[in-house]
């Protein structure tokens, strides 16, 4: 357990550096889709993000043993406490570096979503019938027609 919430601040800095790095692969996958390196880099993404939450558990725990919140408030109590600016500085570096680790997650969650709606697309194109487009057509009268329901014609 730390013994001070400043003492993990340079290894969550590094991880979130490190994760920032592997969300932009992780995009550029998304673009591409390379499905192959993308699933060899989700099991290291996941890995970092439990370090994160580790370190992030062991500042709440010191802040906490200071008699201060287990939080982003507690530590910002913390430090204004404590006037270092060099902590102080490292601090707001990881806020910012997190800020940017969640935007690019929503982006990427965007590109997921895109992708998933194109893949159902074309998945719903396999599966139409091919007299689909006859199948989606109202008569006078509501009710939808199919090419069975047509009358043949009669030439004579």
């Amino acid at each position: 357990m730390a013994t001070s919430p400043h003492t993990t601040l340079h290894d969550e800095l590094a991880l979130i550096d490190a994760l920032i790095d592997l969300m932009k692969q992780e995009q550029q996958c998304l673009v591409a889709a390379d499905t192959d390196t993308l699933a060899s880099l989700t099991p290291v993404k996941t890995a970092h993000i439990s370090q994160l939450a580790l370190l992030a558990g062991q500042r709440h725990a010191a802040l906490a043993g200071a008699g201060l919140p287990g939080s982003e408030a507690g530590m910002d109590s913390w430090l204004a406490a404590k006037n270092e600016p060099a902590m102080q500085a490292v601090w707001q570096e990881a806020l910012a570096r997190m800020r940017e680790a969640k935007e690019l997650n929503r982006v990427n969650g965007m590109l997921i979503n895109k992708q998933m709606t194109h893949n159902q697309n074309l998945i719903t194109a396999m599966r139409t019938p091919a007299d689909a487009a006859d199948m989606g057509v109202y008569g006078p009268k509501g009710q939808t027609s199919s090419a069975n329901n047509k009358r043949p014609l009669v030439v004579g």
